[in-house]
């Protein structure tokens, strides 16, 4: 018995974290490589190596050095930000709420961001008509436009938690009344966008397009700091949310307080959810399909599944957001486009090789 416990258990052991592990470098090598292809692709190809150079501020070319500092870098991070935080607030969500349709998009946080952008756009004056190369539309205040946002979407998590805490914080009472929210806000934007004029109509319908192109470095310091943070409470919570897969009174036995830890897993992921909706506006399925795609591949443990989720999620949204700018250019395709195109079968085919024998 001696030799089992100190020779084939541990080896097997090390085996089982060592896949793990090689999952997550290769998905850090992918999201490298994939922030270098982002920079350089574009209407103005740059090459690799004069990106890497500007990486490492060695950077000669002083026309490249403005494209890649002041354009390109900055929404090349906002989509890995944007993807790893809302995709590591899915894998949350759907853990704590024992759930696997459980993500910011489903539980109505994100309808309620547009409907806080529609009211500040209809009744704060926020949207304008401008003439600009670029676009006719533009918000002319659009940190009020991203507090509204915030507000709105804070006020639909705060809402689901009140539910929760008077009816019992359980699963199916978190979801039902995401879903009814989610139902409140659309109906919310739609009678605004019937009663705005064309200008305000074509800046809400704007705004509601999820692009990262909106994101300066300052909107970027702000998600990074979010994401990071709202990362290391998930990780710092990884056994109880194990503990909470393997059901409720499990992890009561085991000392974990569910109800706690189902109500401030939701706050965080709906803070982080807030604050990415808020600054880009609703990008779909990410936080739903990354974790299920995670999933597949290294299990739920979740002290591999969420990092993995953050980074998967990162991938993703980049790769999409390249393909966006890529596909019409030198028009720039939304990036919330590309993800719902690509997101609704590929959800489809996963929930089809889930029931298939």
């Amino acid at each position: 018995m001696s030799h089992f416990d100190h020779g084939q258990i541990p080896a097997e052991y090390r085996a089982y974290v060592g896949r793990k592990a090689f999952f997550l470098v290769v998905l850090t090598l992918l999201a490298c490589f994939l922030l270098i292809a982002a920079v350089s692709l574009g209407t103005v190809r740059i090459p690799a190596g004069e990106v890497l150079l500007s990486f490492l501020g060695l950077g000669q070319d002083a026309r490249a050095e403005i494209i890649i500092r002041s354009i390109r870098l900055p929404h090349a991070l906002a989509a890995m930000l944007a993807g790893a935080g809302l995709a590591v607030a899915g894998a949350a969500m759907q853990s704590i709420l024992r759930n696997p349709l459980g993500s910011p998009f489903t539980l109505g946080i994100s309808q309620a961001g547009a409907c806080g952008a529609a009211f500040a756009i209809m009744l704060l004056g926020t949207g304008t008509m401008q003439s600009t190369q670029a676009s006719a539309l533009g918000i002319a205040n659009p940190y009020l436009t991203t507090l509204s946002a915030f507000v709105a979407c804070m006020a639909a998590s705060l809402v689901i938690i009140a539910i929760a805490r008077i009816r019992g914080a359980s699963p199916e009472v978190m979801v039902l009344s995401g879903v009814a929210l989610g139902s409140l806000f659309s109906a919310g934007t739609m009678f605004l966008q019937y009663i705005a004029d064309d200008v305000q109509l074509a800046n809400m319908v704007f705004w509601a397009f999820g692009d990262v192109s909106r994101a300066g470095w300052p909107e970027v310091g702000f998600m990074s700091l979010t994401v990071m943070a709202a990362l290391l409470f998930f990780v710092m919570n990884r056994w109880n949310y194990n503990a909470i897969d393997a059901g409720d009174e499990t992890a009561r036995g085991l000392g974990v307080r569910v109800e706690w830890v189902r109500l401030w897993g939701m706050l965080v992921a709906s803070f982080v959810t807030a604050v990415i909706v808020s600054f880009l506006g609703i990008i779909g399925f990410v936080g739903l399909i990354c974790p299920h795609m995670v999933r597949r591949i290294i299990g739920d443990d979740h002290r591999f599944l969420l990092p993995a989720s953050a980074l998967a999620g990162a991938c993703l949204l980049l790769a999409a957001d390249t393909a966006a700018r890529l596909m019409l250019a030198p028009r720039v395709l939304p990036v919330a486009i590309l993800t719902a195109f690509l997101g609704a079968p590929t959800f489809l085919y996963l929930l089809i090789r889930r029931r298939s024998p």
